[in-house]
Order: structure tokens, then C-alpha cells, then sequence
């Protein structure tokens, strides 16, 4: 498939199959065209030629239909600063079709499980520190519970254990039988994914 934004080719050439529950790492130097293909998968960027299916959606006709089944965790936060961490997590829960009487539920235990302090629920996101706030955009995708996980950089802006939390959501989504396409620099860290390696160079894929 190919895309372009504006005029420039962000990818030329991708020839890419992903398997359900399969992990799969995006590796590439910067502006190879890995951060486009995650938003392509999202249906956020339109392909321009070529065939472009993602959880049975094709892209050109169906990009909306992808949409609600992805979560798209990129550089972002995608928080509104002037609500609190559990309105935000809230929102995306009833995004989703999650009941409004469970939604704030579910939006708790999306926040526990990514080690947000229970203290910090009803603080505005605009009070948080860096790592907070990932944290909080971590849990808001969570709580989404994806078909599709498409991560940019994942591990940014976050401690130890905060990372050790991303490694673990990443292997128990995929054990559950949802598929992650991740992009990151870090590849000492997400070996222990044991992920399949595809190489992003020019906009195209080399598929090890």
C-alpha cells in the first residue's frame, strides 16, 4: 500500500501481514514511515493505492468502522487537561459502549492497573507529572480493550516500573487474542516480547 501526507510518500510500498495475538516490532530510523503506518492501522491516514485491510475493514471504504476496535497509543497524551484522570479514562470507557454505570468502574480499575494512585483519580490531568500523565493515556487506552494495540514508543516518559507495566499489559493483550504493532528505538527492552521483526526504511517493510 502506499499513503502520503500532503504530497510526500510516508509509505511506499508496505507489504505487511499481522496475525491475531501476534507481536510485532516496527523498527526503523527516524521518519522511516513507522509512526504513519500506526496511524494508517488506526484509520487516521487515508492510503492512496493499493489494498489496506485491518481487522476485516477495508481502509479506503471503512476506515470509521476500525476506529472504535484500535487503541492508538502515540506521543500524545490525548488527555483533556481540564478534566480529572477518572473523567478522562471515564470518556473513553463510554466511548467505547462500556455502561454508564460501569464506566467509572472500569475506568478505576484500568487506572490501578497501570499503578495510577487512587489519590490522583479526582486530580485534573494538568496537575500530573509527565509520567503521570502517560500513565493516565495508558489507561485510557486499556480500558478501550482493543482488538488492535498500536503503540508508538511505549516506554517513553516512563520509569521502571511503569515500563515493566507496559511490558506485561502488552503480553496479556496478546495472550488474550489481541494483536500489537509496536514502534520503538528501544530494542534491548522489547526483546523480551519476543516479537516479530519488521524493519521500516523509506516507507517500505523488510519483513525478517
Amino acid at each position: 500500500m502506499v499513503a502520503l501526507l500532503g504530497r510526500f510518500p510516508a509509505l511506499a510500498g508496505v507489504d505487511l501481514d499481522v496475525e491475531a495475538g501476534e507481536v510485532v516490532l516496527l523498527k526503523g530510523p527516524n521518519g522511516a514511515g513507522k509512526t504513519s503506518l500506526l496511524r494508517l492501522c488506526a484509520g487516521l491516514l487515508t492510503p492512496t493505492s493499493g489494498e489496506a485491510t485491518v481487522l476485516g475493514h477495508d481502509l479506503f471504504t471503512e476506515a470509521k468502522k476500525v476506529r472504535p476496535r484500535v487503541g492508538l497509543l502515540g506521543h500524545k497524551t490525548g488527555l483533556y487537561n481540564d478534566l480529572t484522570v477518572r473523567e478522562n479514562v471515564t470518556f473513553w470507557a463510554r466511548a467505547v459502549g462500556v455502561a454508564a454505570n460501569d464506566s467509572a468502574h472500569a475506568a478505576e480499575t484500568a487506572l490501578e492497573r497501570v499503578g495510577v494512585a487512587d489519590r490522583l483519580f479526582d486530580q485534573p490531568v494538568e496537575r500530573l507529572s509527565a509520567g503521570q500523565r502517560r500513565r493516565t493515556s495508558i489507561a485510557s487506552m486499556v480500558v478501550r480493550r482493543p482488538e488492535l494495540w498500536l503503540l508508538d514508543e511505549p516506554h517513553a516518559g516512563l520509569d521502571q516500573a511503569g515500563r515493566d507495566i507496559v511490558d506485561s499489559l502488552i503480553i496479556d493483550a496478546a495472550e488474550a487474542g489481541a494483536t500489537v504493532l509496536l514502534a520503538s528505538h528501544e530494542l534491548e527492552r522489547v526483546v523480551r516480547l519476543k516479537p516479530r521483526h519488521v524493519t521500516i526504511a523509506g516507507g517500505a517493510a523488510d519483513v525478517a
